[in-house]
């Protein structure tokens, strides 16, 4: 713990879904288990979809090993989720309502996205071709606001939330200094918003919708922020794969492989500022008990306990895998 007294640190929760936050929480654990790090310490705290919700979590003062035992469906008694139940075999529908066939995602990306397709990540176009999602967040409202103030904002002083305005296709870090005022319910909502699957989130005449669309991690946020460290906990960031027979699987591993080369590319412009970064994602082991499906809650238990073990073992390894083992995959 004293080698990192006086030391700046940034931690990045990424998008992932339901398996995406259970493996996540796993991976907490074990980060300080291994580095002696309490996630709540991080002077900035970054957090895109299912990462959002973690993030208010652990800014709110909620530990990694109350994260755990919640998932776990072990009672808290103290700390900020005490006595707060949780349904996550309900909180989340094991598969999409019927999205709204009527109307296309959002015509104003498209006429957006059309002008600056370049420039625009591929989910954020694809995006607003997608039809209107029908679900509603409101368990994630009723999570979030137990643990901070209704219609406030964290107390934590730097923890942002990503979301993608849905006109524009931009990135948005509520939270951010010059970002748009939320309160944190309504940018976690926004945040974990899929297109297609939930309806878009309203917040100040604007909607958003899952900051996944625009980037997975977003650690480059963190880039010129002078801080020692930086901390990646990444679902979709995997450096090396299992090998599915399924269709539907090989279909996101190659995404997957995609995600990764991106948030690569994010870390190394935090690192040319002559800040740390270590990124942990699932590895093999992982993938084969998470499936294609990053929603499948069935699977959540299995992916919670796999993690608490692998996660370790990656940590205390960090050899055993690496951007080098994307080349097997690419």
């Amino acid at each position: 713990m004293a080698e990192h007294l006086g030391r700046r640190r940034g931690l990045v929760l990424g998008a992932g879904g339901v398996l995406g936050a259970a493996w996540a929480v796993g991976a907490l654990v074990a980060l300080e288990t291994v580095h002696g790090f309490d996630p709540r310490d991080a002077d900035v705290i970054v957090g895109t979809s299912a990462g959002s919700v973690l993030a208010s979590l652990l800014a709110a003062g909620v530990s990694a090993r109350d994260l755990l035992n919640h998932q776990r469906g072990v009672p808290l008694r103290e700390g900020p989720l005490a006595g707060f139940s949780w349904d996550y075999e309900r909180a989340t529908a094991r598969r999409p309502g019927l999205p709204d066939f009527r109307f296309l995602g959002s015509g104003s990306l498209l006429r957006s996205g059309a002008r600056r397709m370049r420039q625009m990540p591929p989910t954020a176009v694809l995006s607003a071709f997608l039809p209107r999602g029908s679900q509603s967040l409101d368990r994630i409202r009723h999570l979030v606001e137990a643990i901070t103030p209704m219609d406030e904002w964290s107390s934590h002083p730097n923890v942002w939330i990503c979301a993608m305005d849905y006109d524009t296709g931009r990135r948005v870090a509520f939270g951010r200094e010059g970002s748009p005022k939320a309160a944190l319910a309504e940018a976690v909502m926004a945040s974990c918003a899929i297109p297609a699957w939930f309806k878009p989130v309203r917040i100040d005449g604007r909607s958003y919708v899952d900051g996944g669309a625009c980037s997975a991690t977003s650690v480059d946020l963190l880039a010129g922020l002078e801080l020692d460290e930086v901390y990646v906990v990444a679902p979709m960031v995997s450096f090396a794969m299992d090998r599915p027979d399924h269709l539907l699987t090989k279909i996101e591993r190659r995404w997957r492989v995609q995600v990764t080369k991106r948030c690569l590319r994010e870390v190394e412009k935090v690192r040319t500022r002559g800040t740390d970064v270590t990124v942990i994602g699932p590895g093999p082991e992982d993938l084969t008990m998470i499936g294609a499906n990053l929603m499948d809650v069935g699977r959540r238990i299995g992916v919670l306990e796999t993690s608490v073990r692998t996660s370790l073992d990656a940590l205390r390894d960090p050899d055993h895998v690496g951007p080098d083992h994307l080349a097997e995959v690419g």
